[in-house]
């Protein structure tokens, strides 16, 4: 049985990753003011300027039943099954929407990845592993549904100004992060973006100090891929986090930039490092 995985552009992978695991995009449409745009070609810098020149977030507009449907569809000329995970269920519509779509077809698989960014990546790349393995179509939605949980996605920020924008940090919080220069860490726990534990100092500094919190609260890790996701980061403290991440054994180690979903919600300098746990 030939299977396509796929997922939304949300994903966060480069073109590259893309085409050697054989994962399709479907892409969200970004809202700058009057200029529509797709998630995965609109840059960080585009929504920077953006919100610095308006004073507001962009918007996303979510794919609807039809689209995923049109997806799906053209997929399945090529593919006898479709595996698709989607944004976590709990910070979209995503998951609503392809699984009614999914219903009048055949073969076609949803999954809330529970993650957002190359979390979803870790997942997709997961099931494509498992078909080349030769597993069962069933064997890889069940394994793929049951990593979910498993997967840490986090990120460390420099400021709270965007998620002040968004609604999603007060106002005293925003004084009280910026007097004390507290940078927090955002965990994707349950399928939901919560405050994990709050850094003191300068975000470039702490890098390496939230990136041995991270991995030390995993309790083991599958080794075979790790992704560094990051808003805007220096060469230097990418290779903080690259080092933590080789320290632990992992194999392959990914390096990609985040794309709109993260960008407007979390701002310049916001780096994460993902994987998934044993």
């Amino acid at each position: 049985m030939k299977i396509a995985v796929s997922a939304e552009s949300t994903i966060d992978c480069p073109k590259e990753l893309l085409e050697e695991y054989d994962i399709r995009t479907l892409p969200y449409t970004v809202i700058l003011g009057n200029t529509e745009a797709q998630d995965g070609v609109i840059t960080p810098e585009k929504i920077f300027e953006f919100v610095k020149t308006t004073n507001i977030l962009p918007k996303t507009s979510a794919i609807n039943e039809e689209q995923y449907g049109a997806f799906f569809k053209d997929l399945l000329k090529d593919y006898d099954a479709v595996v698709h995970f989607t944004l976590s269920k709990e910070i979209s519509s995503a998951y609503s929407h392809a699984v009614e779509a999914s219903k009048k077809l055949k073969n076609v698989y949803v999954i809330s990845s529970d993650s957002l960014s190359t979390g979803i990546a870790l997942l997709a790349i997961k099931a494509r592993e498992l078909d080349r393995e030769g597993k069962s179509l069933e064997t890889i939605v069940k394994t793929c549904s049951e990593l979910t949980s498993k997967v840490s996605a986090s990120f460390i920020l420099d400021k709270l100004d965007y998620l002040h924008k968004g609604g999603r940090c007060s106002g005293i919080a925003l004084l009280g992060a910026n007097l004390f220069s507290i940078k927090p860490q955002i965990v994707l726990s349950n399928g939901k973006m919560i405050v994990g534990k709050k850094f003191l100092g300068k975000w470039d500094k702490l890098i390496g100090k939230y990136c041995e919190e991270t991995l030390k609260n995993a309790n083991g890790y599958d080794l075979s891929h790790a992704f560094i996701t990051y808003t805007t980061a220096s060469p230097e403290c990418a290779m903080v986090a690259r080092k933590a991440l080789e320290e632990k054994g992992f194999k392959n180690i990914h390096e990609t930039h985040a794309g709109a979903t993260i960008t407007s919600h979390c701002g310049p300098n916001t780096l994460g490092i993902l994987f998934i746990k044993a």
